[in-house]
């Protein structure tokens, strides 16, 4: 147990921290595409409808890691996208840590679409309707009357996205992201004995992690709630 440690313990903190920082920074930049992508699914536009739908089921059907491996394998080794300086001597680290997050925003974001998309769903038509008779715009409409209200109505749904992100921030270590998943796999390469000891302390990790997030956002659920 104590050599277990003594290889586990001082690397376990700095890939638990990397799979925070994946998964605060693909749900800023999955709410900003989401709330982008249901505006246009709102829109008065035929064509911005559909390509909103069609990209939201798209992505919503295509499994993860192939969105990871386009992201890696088309964008960057064939297409030659870099997200970072490729004179850095930690390029390849950080190229890949910010390809994980473009996929994770790529993939999250038709979620958070569909989560605002329920939360609109509970927006009485007439205000919307009252709102154009004042001669407000469609922006201005989805901004101060339809969009805050679904926002309140969505936070159940999008807590539910936002756990599932965490979670699939394992998926990163296919290209190499050295987040949690990826020390668990290592680790059990030279402690295979010890398997389930090592199970247990990356899962206790991810339950910390998810966990108050859940309970946090089930609470500001309900104090948001509108009033019945």
């Amino acid at each position: 147990m104590s050599a277990l440690w003594a290889d586990l313990g001082p690397q376990l903190l700095p890939a638990f921290w990397l799979t925070i920082q994946l998964t605060i920074y693909s749900a800023i930049g999955s709410m900003i595409l989401g709330t982008i992508l249901t505006a246009m699914r709102f829109s008065p536009v035929a064509i911005l409808r559909g390509m909103a739908t069609f990209y939201i089921n798209v992505l919503r059907n295509t499994p993860l890691t192939l969105i990871i491996l386009f992201c890696s394998f088309g964008l960057y080794q064939n297409l030659g996208l870099t997200l970072s300086n490729p004179d850095s001597s930690t390029f390849l680290i950080d190229n890949n840590f910010r390809l994980a997050i473009l996929a994770f925003v790529l993939y999250t974001s038709a979620f958070v679409s569909e989560s605002l998309r329920s939360g609109i769903n509970t927006v009485h038509f007439g205000q919307a309707e009252a709102a154009r008779s004042l001669g407000l715009t469609f922006g201005q409409i989805f901004r101060l009357v339809v969009f805050p209200q679904a926002l309140r109505a969505a936070i159940v749904p999008l807590s539910n996205t936002l756990i599932a992100l965490t979670k699939n921030t394992t998926i990163a270590s296919v290209i190499g992201v050295a987040e949690a998943s990826l020390l668990m796999k290592s680790t059990i390469e030279f402690h295979a004995n010890m398997l389930f000891v090592i199970f247990g302390i990356f899962a206790l990790g991810f339950i910390i992690l998810t966990l108050p997030t859940g309970l946090a956002l089930g609470r500001l659920s309900d104090r948001m709630a509108v009033k019945k």
